[in-house]
């Protein structure tokens, strides 16, 4: 998402007072600060857990919302305002509109799901307007700043606008108020509102609090911010949590994220899920995926830094989750927790092989097992296993079986193989071709597979191809084509035409093991 508006800049005294004087309790709630007692036994320190899906959208977005509306002169919200936005933003927004009764235009994405446009429907009621158009953030942004000139509405920003910034900033205020022993804050980053506002009040209120922003490592644009200096837009982004995938931090947000916040990290989405479960085992809450960045972040902060008994805090931010997003988090969430590993294995060909292999890992519970005949000699088999102790445990079991001349290679952050060569394995050419793989990405919408497949056109032979629909916005496809020579830059103009987010993964090593045709 990107954001462009004129900022005027405020003091840190000023944003103390906007926040403290913050009428979002018209429209917000005062949420629990909850202890998590089996998280915090399992890393040995205390963490307290700031539950915003208390609020009425899920999220605390509507407090930057009503924050910024309540704050119009009485002629603005007369005008009415607009927002463009395809999650919590707009719910928030409609929420606003609907409390302060004025009327509102939220633009969405037409790839946007139902769910979502009946929310903001649901949530605005009479006063709300959904506007449907264009197929991401960006063409959504730039019709309501259309609409804005058009008719004179004010724009409602997502994050960088002091008042926005003010409203989440009363979440520092409330988590003080509960808990003053605080002596770490755990942050998700998208924009920057919620880090931005929060770090302003904190360092001038118990400056010795360390807050620590967090990322997912698929839209860490505060980290390409702060690498270059000022604000940089990422080429692209991850949306598997989508509530934080933002190209470009906002100018008023990064001045302040950069001037309060001690540490900056990134969480991988395998850690994001290890996180969501860890959330539902204390609270019995789901989360979405954007809401659980600051315990991923913990878990992983305190793992690295070898921090024991302190006391932690982190920000539930939303729970909009797709339900059938729940399949991938709980295929990966033990990855994350590093309760399971994924490797390859090169074993001999021959009887009673298999059998042996499974002897040597002695106790170790095997949780996938992915095999086909390929040729005479050595077989490439996909394994999973259970883990007690970790890495740890699976690097001394992968040293076990290299000392017996097990050829081992670990496939616990190699996305391919995660994400599709586990579902495929056996596949494998019986002629010789010139196979070229890649990943795609598009907007998931019902027959988004069809269209992407009529884009693609019929000029190219498919060679190999996997899709699985995780109920995300994204659709991901895994395609193999022959490419004659010399057709090469022919079919590359191609797929640029098409304007799908595209990765080629030739020397992917799961890709060489268990799909392509050369040993």
């Amino acid at each position: 998402m990107t954001e462009k508006a004129p900022i005027t800049k405020q003091s840190n005294y000023e944003y103390l007072t906007k926040i403290l004087c913050a009428p979002v309790y018209e429209a917000a709630v005062n949420t629990d600060l909850d202890y998590l007692s089996k998280f915090s036994n399992d890393i040995k320190n205390q963490v307290f857990l700031k539950r915003e899906d208390q609020q009425a959208v899920k999220s605390f977005k509507i407090r930057g919302a009503y924050n910024c509306i309540r704050q119009l002169s009485d002629e603005k919200k007369e005008a009415g305002v607009v927002a463009a936005s395809a999650g919590n933003h707009a719910q928030g927004v409609a929420f606003a509109a609907k409390k302060l009764k004025i009327k509102a235009t939220i633009v969405m994405p037409e790839t946007t799901p139902d769910i979502k446009v009946e929310a903001v429907k649901r949530f605005g009621g009479a006063n709300v307007n959904v506007v449907q158009y264009g197929t991401s953030f960006d063409q959504a942004s730039d019709m309501a700043k259309t609409l804005c000139d058009q008719h004179g509405y004010s724009m409602i920003p997502p994050f960088d606008h002091p008042d926005v910034i003010a409203g989440q900033g009363t979440i520092a205020k409330e988590m003080l108020e509960k808990n003053p022993d605080l002596e770490y804050l755990f942050v998700a980053v998208g924009g920057g509102g919620l880090a931005a506002g929060i770090a302003v009040y904190i360092k001038q209120i118990r400056p010795d609090i360390k807050i620590i922003g967090v990322e997912s490592v698929e839209s860490a644009c505060l980290r390409a911010a702060i690498d270059k200096g000022a604000p940089v837009t990422l080429p692209s982004v991850g949306i598997f949590a989508d509530g934080v995938a933002v190209k470009t931090i906002g100018s008023e947000t990064f001045r302040l994220c950069e001037a309060y916040l001690d540490d900056v990290i990134t969480v991988s989405n395998d850690e994001i899920c290890a996180a969501i479960k860890d959330i539902f085992d204390d609270t019995r809450v789901i989360a979405e995926p954007a809401g659980a960045l600051s315990i991923a972040a913990i878990r992983k902060y305190t793992r690295e830094h070898s921090l024991q008994g302190a006391v932690l805090g982190g920000i539930l931010c939303g729970a909009n989750i797709n339900f059938h997003t729940l399949r991938y988090v709980s295929e990966r969430c033990e990855l994350g927790e590093q309760k399971e590993a994924v490797f390859a294995v090169k074993i001999p060909e021959n009887k009673g092989a298999f059998k042996a292999f499974c002897a040597m890992l002695g106790g170790v519970t095997i949780t996938e097992f992915n095999y086909r005949y390929s040729k005479a000699g050595k077989a490439n088999i996909f394994v999973g296993v259970k883990l007690k102790r970790g890495n740890v445990e699976l690097q001394a079991l992968l040293k076990k079986l290299n000392k017996n001349d097990y050829e081992c290679f670990d496939m616990s952050d190699n996305e391919l193989a995660k994400l599709h060569v586990r579902h495929m394995v056996g596949g494998k050419p019986q002629s010789d071709i010139n196979e070229h793989i890649f990943s795609f990405a598009f907007p998931e919408y019902p027959g988004a597979l069809m269209q992407f497949l009529n884009n693609l056109g019929e000029d190219w032979n498919i060679t190999l191809f996997h899709y699985r629909n995780h109920g995300a916005a994204e659709g991901l496809v895994l395609a193999g084509f022959d490419i004659e020579e010399g057709k090469r830059k022919l079919f590359d103009s191609h797929v640029a035409e098409l304007g799908f987010d595209v990765h080629e993964h030739q020397d992917n090593l799961a890709y060489k093991l268990f799909l392509s045709g050369n040993d």
